[in-house]
């Protein structure tokens, strides 16, 4: 432990003493690749010397990943564990120590720390994405990262840490394939704990029918969880009865252009809403508001969809009842959208694009996520392919003009 003590304190570059201070340290069978119990080993110094490092950082009330810090010939700052992580990561990468090590490590250090030294300990981990998604690395720690980042996901606050969350989520969008399946939904499964709170009794002095406010926000209990409805008949019935008469008042209030453009936000802040306010107070405003409305009825939409796709079994497919009573409403939803100010056609086509995408999605999924990646043509393979397609173009033309001339016409 003691020669990566005085490694992690060296200049340079590790490529430099890396290998050097592994064969001094752990002497090797071989000389530029460790076996496993080698591996074992030296993963359990680095691991020992790891918590070692974030005690006495914590001690020193310094953040982590400054503790120890250096400055090298090029002005460049260095922590001693972002030191210690980079001589690692360079005897991953070329394959003398084993490739999972310091995705290990990387683990180690979040679960070691607090949120405040994670959100350092994160950004380290995006400077050196490129080299921890190399092929080489990744098929060794890609569970490991998973696990890493979801476990960050776990301790953060979805209301008060929403950027970091997003890091880590964009993270694992690049650095994940886009066909890898431990990223995706596949069983589609919904989230029923997003409950929607609403009033269940009418406050004094409220000004608008509170019977539609209760049948307004209970559609937010179908939207959450819209195989419910597949499965329960009586629910689907309730639901319709609830969606018609929110259809029946947006249709009966129509939003003029002039009111459409006076209410309708276009700061971009405004299309990050979380949750609308559910308060009786507020549902007079709320009616007048387009986005507000618009958020009501692409719901609809999604739910829609997902009743119409073919489920895997026959019990999940919908009665014929069922289908026409869906197009109906989604019929008239759309209609809504169409003449809901400003651009409410427009507006209809995007959503209805992104609605083909998703379908599209779902089935990917349900063919089991088959890759995208496809296999490179061979040059000379390539050539000889296009060849033939000139040859068949060319005879296609012969005969197009061979055609003309027995027809006596000109070109």
């Amino acid at each position: 432990m003691d020669l990566f003590r005085k490694a992690i304190l060296r200049r340079g570059s590790p490529e430099e003493f890396a290998l050097q201070t592994v064969q001094e340290a752990i002497k090797p069978q071989r000389q530029t690749k460790l076996v496993q119990d080698e591996n074992q080993l030296l993963e359990n110094i680095l691991r020992s010397l790891l918590q070692e490092l974030v005690t006495s950082a914590v001690q020193s009330g310094q953040k982590i990943m400054l503790y120890g810090q250096s400055i090298d010939e090029d002005e460049t700052v260095h922590g001693q564990i972002p030191r210690l992580l980079d001589i690692v990561l360079y005897l991953s990468e070329k394959e003398h120590i084993e490739g999972g090590m310091i995705f290990q490590l990387l683990e180690d250090l979040t679960e070691m720390s607090t949120m405040r030294n994670c959100e350092d300990i994160f950004g380290y981990i995006e400077s050196k994405q490129d080299v921890l998604g190399k092929p080489e690395l990744f098929a060794r720690g890609k569970l490991v990262m998973l696990r890493t980042c979801n476990q960050l996901l776990r301790r953060l606050s979805k209301a008060n840490d929403v950027v970091f969350c997003g890091r880590i989520i964009m993270f694992l969008a690049h650095f994940f394939p886009l066909s890898e399946r431990s990223a995706v939904n596949i069983k589609g499964v919904f989230n029923t704990s997003n409950e929607t709170k609403y009033e269940k009794e009418p406050p004094e002095g409220l000004s608008i029918d509170f019977n539609f406010y209760k049948t307004f926000w209970s559609l937010q209990e179908y939207f959450c969880n819209p195989p419910s409805l597949s499965v329960a008949p009586s629910k689907w019935h309730k639901f319709t009865a609830s969606l018609m008469v929110v259809l029946n008042t947006f249709e009966a209030q129509p939003i003029s252009d002039e009111e459409g453009n006076a209410n309708y936000l276009e700061d971009e802040a405004a299309a990050f809403n979380i949750k609308y306010l559910t308060s009786s107070k507020l549902m007079g405003l709320e009616l007048k508001d387009p986005s507000f409305r618009r958020h009501i009825l692409v719901q609809c939409l999604i739910l829609f969809d997902y009743l119409k796709a073919p489920g895997k079994s026959d019990k999940e497919f919908p009665s014929e009842v069922m289908k026409e009573e869906i197009k109906t409403c989604e019929e008239r939803v759309k209609k809504l959208l169409e003449i809901t100010p400003p651009k409410g056609k427009e507006f209809l086509q995007s959503i209805e694009l992104i609605l083909e995408r998703e379908r599209n999605w779902v089935w990917w999924k349900r063919d089991g996520c088959p890759p995208f990646e496809k296999q490179q043509i061979e040059k000379n393979l390539g050539q000889g392919v296009q060849k033939k397609r000139y040859s068949k173009l060319n005879l296609v033309h012969s005969i197009f003009f061979y055609k003309i001339a027995l027809a006596g016409e000109t070109y």
